[in-house]
């Protein structure tokens, strides 16, 4: 057993990138008052690996802490496993805050909205991001009793959310974000669907329609749908489905706002119906839940369970099969040590303990692996790889279930009434992983490379520009000269035109606007069923797409069964965040 000491390790097994560097010093690192950096990568990791661990004092043996402090540290290190920000942010430090997002209520009072607002600047303070449901607000115009006055509807106050945000965004840890949804049938929808449309408003919100199947159902079917009123219940107007579908796509063209989310088929996964249907996700769309729960997410990054056996490079299963359950204890230790900005928020987490175990370096695994993103062998590993993850995770969760028990929430649960013992109530996510994939240094998520040469746009106007390291070595294997191709790689994401590269070279390097809509729809769909809750990945478009595109990618996405979908067609926004030169979009 290794005993554990308050010198952390010095060195970590790999160097860091540059990019790993500056994200670490800006957000991450320990400073001292006067702003001076005094903590290193693996004094960080070690910082956290310790205060997880002491989430095993809680249960017996308590001798195990030491152990695993030490796993934890070396998940983290090597760059196998990195949790959400928040933990890497605050664990072991006095605002010990680390959960990345959480959902709101807002009920139909003005109490209970600015509420809300209050709960929602507490949480940006803390570090967290919030996601809403504004569709229990009577709309816009609507009689008010008790003041014999009128409504104003749900985007008035939803403009009071987002200038909170503003005021404070600044005092917390990280710039504050927000998920506002709002249900296809509110009488509301196309003043919220237009909403974005002007891009300085609502710079602080992601905004997705809530889309039902009677929706989609109406839609095929040529029909209108009902506007119901939620204070009254009554149906205030019908209007054609594709009226509202047809606005909808126009918006999501132009801005590559709303997105959208399949209430419906999220409920139908919800595993804890009898605590009430989820109406709102986390920022990011990818974790559903319901109200005061919170998101606690980490990520494996997958690029880095490669190994050649026979000379040939293959997934290590074997590598994977350790690591997951260390990954899945360590989730469900940092629910049992977060502080929580709410009591309810912690009352509610604790009921259900939902974790996410996802993965980052996906588009960099299928590098290493010899496959194109956009085949359909990429698609097949996609489905291999997490229903892998999937297993193994809901079998770490039910080991640790053996051992701390169940989830509070699981009597009259749908996985008790599946036999399924759990710890927690849901067990995978897929995540973006923006920040944190550039400190491991791997494709993010799930998503295809949006360029081989890259500038992010990071923490608040921060540029960070790289060039694949794979590429750069394939290049100089087929003998090439990487700077007589700098030029053109700064102004183009896709290498599809440069006829100088090998054919082989340029299918293994797709980049995001070579993959058609319908193949990223796939793709995201192939994650999907082997996720317990949802999948964040951005339909990246290129400028010459067609909102026939876009409609095509929502009526696919809800075919296949995802829980929603974003759509970003390059060019289309001022504050984009990828792009392949600081002068131009891609």
């Amino acid at each position: 057993m290794t005993i554990m000491t308050k010198r952390p390790p010095h060195v970590l097994p790999h160097p860091l990138s540059a990019n790993a560097h500056t994200v670490l010093a800006q957000r991450y690192l320990v400073r001292n008052p006067t702003g001076t950096v005094t903590e290193t990568a693996a004094q960080l990791f070690w910082r956290v690996a310790q205060d997880i661990a002491q989430a095993e004092r809680t249960y017996p043996p308590p001798t195990r802490q030491h152990h695993l402090a030490r796993q934890f540290f070396d998940l983290m290190a090597r760059l196998d496993f990195l949790p959400n920000s928040p933990t890497l942010m605050n664990a072991g430090r006095p605002l010990q805050q680390l959960s990345a997002c959480f959902v709101l209520p807002v009920e139909d009072a003005l109490a209970s909205i600015f509420d809300a607002v209050k709960y929602q600047a507490l949480i940006h303070q803390s570090g967290g991001g919030t996601g809403f449901s504004f569709s229990r607000l009577r709309p816009r115009a609507d009689r008010v009793a008790t003041t014999n006055g009128v409504a104003s509807g749900p985007v008035s106050f939803m403009r009071v959310f987002n200038l909170s945000t503003d005021v404070i965004k600044q005092g917390g840890t990280r710039r504050g974000a927000n998920m506002g949804i709002l249900r296809v049938d509110h009488p509301d929808i196309l003043e919220f669907i237009a909403l974005k449309q002007n891009q300085s408003e609502m710079t602080n919100f992601n905004l997705s329609v809530g889309i039902t199947d009677r929706f989609m159902q109406a839609l095929k079917r040529q029909q209108a749908i009902p506007l119901i009123n939620p204070h009254t219940g009554k149906t205030i107007r019908r209007v054609a489905a594709q009226a509202i579908f047809d606005q909808l796509v126009q918006a999501a063209w132009q801005s590559g706002e709303p997105g959208i989310v399949f209430l419906d088929t999220i409920n139908r996964a919800n595993p804890t119906p009898h605590l009430g249907a989820i109406e709102a996700t986390n920022p990011c769309g990818e974790q559903p839940l319901l109200p005061y729960e919170s998101c606690t997410l980490g990520s494996l990054n997958v690029a880095n369970f490669v190994s050649v056996r026979s000379g040939k490079p293959v997934i290590d299963y074997d590598r994977l099969h350790s690591t997951i359950p260390t990954a899945v204890r360590f989730l469900d230790n940092v629910l049992d040590r977060s502080r929580f900005p709410l009591q309810a928020i912690k009352d509610h987490t604790a009921l259900t303990r939902k974790i996410g175990l996802g993965i980052m370096g996906f588009a960099d695994l299928l590098i290493h692996l010899g496959i194109p993103y956009n085949s359909d062998d990429a698609l097949a590993i996609a489905e291999k790889l997490m229903g892998f993850i999937q297993t193994q995770a809901h079998e770490a969760s039910t080991q640790l279930a053996r051992e701390r028990g169940v989830f509070p929430a699981y009597r009259g649960s749908r996985l008790q009434s599946r036999r399924q013992r759990w710890r927690n109530a849901t067990v995978t996510t897929i995540a973006p992983t923006g920040t944190i994939s550039i400190i491991a240094d791997c494709s993010a998520g799930i998503e295809p490379l949006y360029g081989v040469h890259l500038v992010r746009t990071v923490m608040d106007g921060m540029t960070l520009s790289s060039l694949h390291p794979a590429f750069a070595r394939h290049v100089e294997t087929h003998g090439l000269a990487l700077p007589s191709l700098q030029r053109e790689l700064e102004q183009s994401a896709s290498i599809q035109h440069l006829t100088q590269l090998p054919a082989s070279l340029r299918q293994l390097f797709i980049t995001a606007h070579d993959v058609s809509p319908s193949h990223h729809v796939r793709m995201q769909a192939a994650f999907q069923r082997h996720s317990d809750s949802g999948v964040s990945k951005t339909i990246n478009l290129p400028p010459t797409a067609t909102p026939q595109d876009v409609a095509e990618a929502f009526q696919l996405a809800h075919r296949l069964g995802c829980k929603g979908l974003t759509v970003f067609r390059s060019g289309s926004r001022n504050d984009q965040v990828l792009s392949c030169s600081q002068q131009q979009s891609c």
